[in-house]
């Protein structure tokens, strides 16, 4: 395994900092929904869409299925931020945590936001890039230094 340490830390940062930014995601989203201005919570999301196009009333239920987006930016961003340090010490369950947790969730982003067309490049896109380089750094460490 310590030939594979660099490969564990590395992927621990990039978890670190997509944790760190799912965090702050999700409390954007949670903290737009909860003083009613579900439209800067949507164009928080999709900012390749013209903001003024996304303002009008939105049903309460709306805001409601964004609300729970918000708190699963939030719950994943965590999860996936204490996860970082259990991999940096080559932890199998750790490692999968966070790639189901992080990987899934950012799978759904790239298949309705970044195919759609709905998002930028930064942060989004990169995110995924960040979440995907993490889930293979730390499975081929871990496979490798299991061989």
């Amino acid at each position: 395994m310590s030939n594979y340490k660099p490969l564990f830390r590395i992927s621990s940062v990039l978890w670190i900092i997509w944790g760190l930014v799912h965090i702050l995601a999700g409390a954007f989203t949670l903290h737009f929904i909860l003083s009613g201005d579900t439209a800067a919570s949507i164009s928080g999301i999709a900012d390749a869409v013209d903001p003024n196009t996304l303002k009008m009333d939105y049903h309460s239920a709306t805001a409601a299925v964004i609300g729970q987006h918000g708190f699963n930016l939030l719950w994943i961003g965590l999860v996936t931020f204490m996860s970082a340090f259990y991999i940096w010490k080559g932890n199998r369950n750790a490692i999968f945590l966070a790639a189901i947790c992080g990987g899934l969730a950012d799978l759904g982003y790239f298949l309705f936001l970044d195919l759609g067309g709905f998002v930028h490049f930064l942060p989004g896109t990169l995110m995924t890039l960040v979440s995907g380089s993490a889930i293979l750094l730390s499975f081929y460490a871990y496979y490798k230094s299991k061989a």
